[in-house]
């Protein structure tokens, strides 16, 4: 059993700076991507890094501001987030590809997610 664990998330005013992190648990043998889901919005895919971390998929609203990373020694999955904005406030989680093509970003291709960690940048 693979399970995911988030932490990192705070209060921001629009233009700082947050770095959130994922740590596996269990046997790493996927992708791990990052998603948010804000209140009555559906989840939706930020970032996403394949195991062996040659690549990265980014959705179009972050791309440039976003960063995701990996330490596989430490089994630990990164988000880095700069020039925040509003927008951004959500309920931030990591998750296992489970199916899909290698640069899905829909949240119904992963699961396993962790318990969340919250996100708020305030105008």
């Amino acid at each position: 059993l693979v399970q995911h664990a988030e932490s990192g998330g705070g209060s921001v005013q629009a233009g700082g700076s947050l770095r959130l992190s994922c740590v596996v648990v269990g046997y790493w043998y996927s992708t791990v991507g990052w998603f948010r889901q804000a209140p009555g919005k559906e989840r939706e895919g930020v970032a996403t890094i394949t195991r062996s971390g040659s690549n990265t998929f980014y959705a179009d609203s972050v791309r440039g501001r976003f960063a995701i990373s990996q330490d596989k020694a430490e089994k630990m999955v990164y988000l880095q987030m700069n020039n925040l904005k509003s927008d951004d406030t959500a309920m931030y989680y990591c998750g296992a590809q489970l199916r899909g093509d290698s640069y899905s970003l829909r949240a119904a291709d992963f699961g396993q997610w962790g318990q969340g960690t919250q996100v708020t940048v305030s105008p």
